[in-house]
């Protein structure tokens, strides 16, 4: 039997990797589309007569006014501005200035003057509105972090399936699962009542493999009742002829969860960490009769998830 608090030590901090933090192809894409206005506006830097400078640049370029929400960070084109004169929406859309009076010029000059984008441009805070902007896009994609966070242990499992050659499935329907293969899985299901999305399924002969993966960086309730909702799929699996199912997690997060997560892990036959991934489980799971590849030919291993240290030469 492994060893849980031997298991929980190994539970990674943190899986970001490099592109994590910055996608700067993205970023240099969004400086890309506004270079041309980005250079037009660079003529204001320095003015000794901003406001009348950047009002004829408007009428002859009115496609400027596109850009200026990204100059104060902001990906809306509409924003609401208030102060003691009253509240304005701003719509930053070059399409408004054909035909436009001077009020809406004028509303633009104020625009500008109170954010402050006339002082960064017309006193040489700056010296070049393209390098400005690429440093806003960066600090924008900071937003993007989340999206790219939630789905890295995803990816992560993904490599290590794909490495074994098995036969395998994302995002995949237990009713899918039923129709491609013919098994009844009611139950998992609650008779019919209930549909479940699975991350990954692999298939072998004969066994269908469930899966289901996480990375929790903090603790919380939700944990808890993951280990307690995951502990309760895996016993319903046992019912069912022919399917096994696989929960691969990591986080420090579990720390706080520890008492629930080793309720789980003593019952559960697959439970996994990367620190298994990377210790070859998925070739001992998902090839044919244990086989799997190594640098040195074929070896034969076991498919129960026995103790991984037996396998890091420990």
């Amino acid at each position: 039997m492994r060893n849980f608090d031997t298991w929980l030590n190994r539970m990674r901090a943190s899986i970001n990797r490099y592109d994590y933090y910055v996608d700067f192809e993205k970023v240099y894409r969004n400086v890309e589309a506004f270079k041309v206005e980005l250079n037009i506006l660079n003529s204001l830097i320095g003015s000794k007569n901003i406001e009348a400078d950047f009002r004829r640049l408007l009428k002859e370029y009115p496609e400027i006014i596109n850009v200026v929400p990204t100059l104060i960070a902001k990906r809306e084109y509409e924003i609401y501005c208030q102060d003691e004169n009253g509240g304005v929406l701003y719509k930053f859309d070059s399409s408004l200035l054909d035909g436009a009076n001077n009020d809406t010029y004028d509303r633009y000059v104020y625009f500008m003057r109170e954010t402050g984008l006339f002082d960064l441009i017309e006193n040489h805070i700056i010296n070049n509105l393209v390098d400005y902007v690429l440093g806003v896009e960066t600090g924008l994609d900071s937003n993007g972090r989340k999206n790219r966070g939630g789905h890295q242990m995803e990816d992560l499992v993904e490599e290590y399936i794909v490495k074994t050659g098995a036969e395998y499935y994302k995002e995949m329907y237990l009713t899918e699962i039923e129709d491609k293969w013919g098994v009844d899985l009611s139950a998992i299901s609650a008779e019919g009542t209930t549909t479940k999305r699975w991350d990954f399924v692999v298939k072998t002969d004969p066994t269908i493999y469930v899966m289901e993966t996480n990375f929790y960086t903090s603790g919380g309730s939700k944990l808890n009742e993951t280990a307690r909702s995951y502990k309760m799929i895996a016993e319903e699996a046992r019912e069912v002829k022919d399917v096994e199912f696989v929960w691969v997690t990591d986080g420090g997060g579990w720390t706080s969860a520890r008492r629930n997560l080793e309720e789980t892990f003593k019952s559960m036959k697959h439970l996994y960490n990367i620190d298994d991934m990377e210790n070859g489980v998925f070739d001992r799971l998902f090839s044919s009769s244990g086989r799997i590849y190594t640098s040195k030919g074929l070896s034969d291993l076991p498919l129960v998830a026995e103790d991984s240290s037996k396998y890091k030469g420990e």
